[in-house]
């Protein structure tokens, strides 16, 4: 297991630790008065992808047009 990612909400990282597969751990540290939620699991591209990192979900998108043969690039050529 590797470190996912982190969260400042424990709510947030509760929810995240439903969306991974695999062996996941959800561990808090405290920092002064805050506390981290550090969110341990599976370091795949479907948990990286379910908990919405590295703009995945946007590469989706534009590979699902590209294989329609629609425009995937017009909208970041308009700058």
């Amino acid at each position: 297991m590797k470190l996912l990612n982190t969260y400042e909400d424990r709510d947030e990282a509760e929810s995240a630790e439903q969306k991974i597969v695999g062996q996941k751990r959800l561990a808090s540290e405290r920092d002064s008065t805050e506390v981290i939620y550090n969110l341990f699991g599976q370091p795949s591209w479907g948990n990286f992808y379910k908990l919405g990192m590295f703009n995945l979900p946007l590469l989706k998108q534009i590979v699902d047009k590209k294989q329609l043969g629609q425009p995937y690039d017009k909208e970041s050529t308009k700058n």
